[in-house]
């Protein structure tokens, strides 16, 4: 992989998204570890959808109006969800002390909220040829996709960690905490209505 693949991946991954907004929320409300399993589901979310790029089922529901518009408003849907269950503070993005979630209920979340989001096989679609030659074969596309992911991971780990840093200060701070649920619900909500607007 060039420098220019990796650098240009670091920059992909470090954008605010879902995922980000996911393992920030978690990671706040549960600490290191359930940062480490949000990044987890977020992480295996990318992989599945590099596959379906890779398998060139991106360029298939990119074609299909109706299968882009229901797997768009599922995900939807459920963004809203989540804002919902964060602005009332339950589930697990409450941000408040409690028993840890279990590992799978945090991984599945992670994974469902970004497999509900069509545009991310497109965006592999259009982003990985920029970065191969004519020459490369299946193997190369699989190495990028592989070391795309492993970036997410990272970077998904290094939001976790500054999260999980300045847990306790902000758990300390009712007023701190209220702001920030409103935060992350609204980010969640703002999300769900730019996936709405999207094209296929």
């Amino acid at each position: 992989m060039s420098p220019e693949y990796l650098l240009t991946t670091l920059v992909v991954c470090l954008a605010p998204g879902i995922g980000v907004v996911y393992t920030l929320s978690v990671a706040l409300a549960q600490g290191m570890r359930g940062g480490f399993w949000a990044s987890v589901g977020c992480t295996l979310a990318t992989i599945v959808h590099m596959a379906v790029a890779v398998a060139g089922l991106a360029a298939i529901l990119h074609s299909s109006a109706v299968l882009f518009q229901t797997v768009k408003f599922a995900g939807v849907a459920y963004l809203m969800w989540m804002a919902w269950g964060t602005l009332r503070g339950a589930g697990g993005l409450t941000l408040q002390a409690a028993a840890p979630q279990p590992a799978g209920r945090i991984v599945w979340r992670g994974i469902a909220l970004n497999l509900l989001n069509p545009k991310i096989p497109m965006f592999f679609l259009a982003f990985l040829p920029q970065f191969l030659s004519p020459g490369d074969g299946t193997r190369t596309i699989i190495e990028l996709g592989f070391g795309f992911a492993a970036m997410t991971f990272a970077v998904f780990i290094g939001y976790a960690a500054l999260a999980a840093s300045g847990r306790e200060a902000v758990l300390s701070r009712p007023a701190v905490m209220a702001w920030l649920r409103r935060a992350f619900a609204a980010s969640f909500a703002a999300l769900g209505l730019r996936l709405a607007m999207e094209r296929a």
